[in-house]
């Protein structure tokens, strides 16, 4: 019964919304003070992805858009501070582009906020080393585990010694005021925590909260509820790593996440207003969805839901 159900509303919905939806490639005036702009989209690996030729052939034949590594920056115009969320392998391209998109500042940033211990989340941080920027004392907040393996592991702990970078240690449900306008609180997700806990980010601005999840095991592991979550926020980017089961040629259970599918099912029931809250990220190079004429993302998006764009901007006043 639930499955027909959902089957229905799914038609239903999708014949309304579909010539109703806006595009989810437009790009808002930014008149905001304060604001959460994209920076990348992809999964940890990016788009085209390593040993994909035809990936790459289909970027040279512009066939394909590359997409950068998952990554968010923060914006408070009225302070004239900005912060990234995550440290890519792109950080250096994101850099530039939150700084060309926003204002010039007497710092590179003014924070990196890490959400875990896997390569598309971190690994950025090599930049401010000695080999490339030589930086001084960029604040990096992380949670126990995460400082612990960064200051305990070569080549990150160089970093700390050569003061390159400073970690602040963040807790979870433990907000940090982070400007006047601006608060930022990491909140535990189950995720394949080999080295460091993952961690989920709410982001209050004066107006709007927006929360972060860019990786997290099945909705059914996290002692939260999702459609609860949902209930409390203005906007959510949310793990979409993977379209569905099957995808990859070997078992996903390797590597958990909620199939847009699976997350699309769970908000069947919800209103059309709830579910277009949502915004897909974090996508894998085989998820169809990165492509937008896809008839899988326009169904999805027929629905109600939306998937994050780089560029994309989120006023928080």
């Amino acid at each position: 019964m639930r499955v027909r159900r959902f089957q229905l509303l799914c038609l239903i919905s999708f014949s309304i919304l579909m010539g109703c939806v806006s595009t989810s490639k437009t790009i808002l005036d930014n008149s905001s003070q304060q604001y959460i702009t994209v920076l990348g989209i992809a999964q940890d690996a990016g788009y085209p992805h390593i040993n994909n030729p035809a990936e790459f052939r289909n970027l040279k034949d512009n066939k394909i858009s590359r997409e950068l590594v998952v990554s968010l920056g923060l914006v408070d115009q009225a302070e004239k501070k900005k912060w990234l969320f995550e440290a890519t392998p792109d950080m250096p391209e994101q850099l530039y582009n939150l700084e060309n998109k926003s204002f010039k500042s007497k710092n590179v940033i003014d924070g990196i906020f890490l959400t875990h211990a896997h390569i598309g989340h971190y690994t950025g941080l090599m930049y401010f080393g000695r080999e490339a920027m030589g930086a001084k004392e960029i604040p990096v907040y992380a949670m126990p585990k995460m400082k612990t393996f960064l200051e305990e592991n070569e080549p990150w702990k160089q970093l700390s010694t050569l003061n390159n970078i400073q970690i602040q240690t963040i807790y979870p449900n433990s907000s940090l005021n982070i400007s006047p306008n601006l608060m930022v609180t990491p909140i535990l997700v189950p995720h394949r925590d080999e080295f460091s806990e993952t961690v989920a980010y709410k982001i209050q601005g004066p107006k709007k909260l927006l929360l972060f999840i860019p990786d997290i095991n099945k909705w059914n592991l996290w002692e939260k509820n999702i459609q609860d979550e949902l209930k409390n926020v203005d906007y959510a980017l949310i793990d979409a790593t993977f379209f569905e089961d099957g995808e990859i040629p070997r078992p996903m259970s390797e590597v958990p996440h909620p199939f847009i599918m699976e997350t699309i099912e769970l908000f069947a029931e919800e209103s059309v207003q709830t579910r277009s809250k949502i915004y897909f990220i974090h996508l894998n190079h085989s998820n169809p969805a990165l492509n937008i004429k896809s008839d899988k993302r326009k169904y999805v998006e027929g629905l109600g839901f939306k998937f994050a764009f780089e560029g994309q901007i989120f006023p928080l006043d």
